[in-house]
């Protein structure tokens, strides 16, 4: 029943105290935060966006950032420090938004972040959802947005080779426009309170696809190059990425490479009454960038090295 509901409230616009007060975005200059800030403005919303360079300062290393940045807000979008205290300061934010009369916490999360069996690895989820406001939780697959806007991917692949030690394994990658299009209506829709939403492109993708799809619509010849890990991890930090950094990587693209979430989700589906959009759309209209190089407007196939 959960769906019905859901997918009735997906074209109304809630009105009431909640989304008439400003709406803070955390993270507004990320992939998943300008896209929501640019479309609860599309809306009507007033949006509050907050970074350590966004147009409102916040900084999850300093608190005296904080009680400034929920003044007045009534349902708030959060995304985590990503620090090894990150649980610690959300249960902190969260429960200084509940003070401060926040009323929607909606939280990035992943769904890498959750074994098989169900058990929550990420403590923020439980910062959000003991935190006595009404919580919605995201948990999405890999952006389609990484290959474009993600300095190291995007560079691999504007030089004409992804490497990863992701194997053969296939992700159902997800536009980042999608997973903001769910968040807005968990802000400013009823219906959404409670939920944890896992979210997927509409169908599984190997990197040798992937690389493929972004040849064909450049133009040019991109090969993927899958390492073991060790070899990988060398390559990386000759890239110059952190060694701490390398080995979040290895086991992220590790979980790709054993098919550990390899299989669709219909969250996107639930929320918005729509298919989530296609990898190929997003190629074709990225390409045209010319953030990949290439002329943008190639057709057919490639040849492979």
């Amino acid at each position: 029943m959960t769906t019905t509901k859901n997918n009735a409230t997906a074209n109304t616009t809630t009105k009431n105290d909640t989304t008439a007060r400003p709406i803070l975005v955390l993270g507004s200059t990320g992939k998943t935060g300008s896209r929501v800030a640019a479309q609860l403005r599309q809306r009507g919303h007033e949006v509050r966006g907050a970074s350590r360079k966004g147009p409102v300062a916040f900084d999850w290393t300093d608190e005296n950032t904080w009680e400034r940045t929920l003044e007045g807000v009534g349902a708030a979008y959060l995304v985590d420090s990503q620090l090894p205290d990150a649980a610690e300061s959300m249960r902190s934010f969260a429960k200084l938004a509940v003070a401060s009369g926040v009323e929607r916490l909606v939280l990035l999360s992943a769904r890498d972040w959750v074994v098989p069996e169900g058990e929550e690895k990420l403590p923020c989820e439980r910062a959000v959802r003991e935190s006595g406001a009404q919580w919605t939780i995201l948990k999405p697959s890999w952006f389609f947005q990484n290959f474009s806007e993600d300095p190291f991917i995007q560079g691999q692949v504007r030089g004409g080779e992804l490497v990863m030690s992701a194997g053969d394994g296939v992700e159902p990658f997800i536009d980042a426009e999608d997973i903001a299009g769910v968040a807005v209506a968990a802000l400013t829709q009823e219906g959404h309170g409670g939920q944890a939403y896992e979210l997927s492109g509409p169908r599984l993708l190997s990197l040798d696809s992937v690389v493929d799809e972004i040849a064909r619509a450049t133009g040019r010849v991109i090969a993927y190059r899958p390492l073991p890990a060790d070899e990988f991890a060398a390559y990386a930090v000759g890239q110059g990425v952190p060694e701490e950094f390398v080995g979040l990587l290895n086991l992220l693209y590790g979980w790709i490479a054993e098919g550990r979430f390899a299989t669709l989700a219909d969250g996107v589906q639930r929320v918005l009454g729509r298919e989530p959009r296609d990898f190929a759309d997003y190629v074709r209209t990225t390409a045209v960038s010319g953030v990949w190089g290439g002329g943008g407007g190639g057709g057919g196939g490639v040849e492979r090295p």
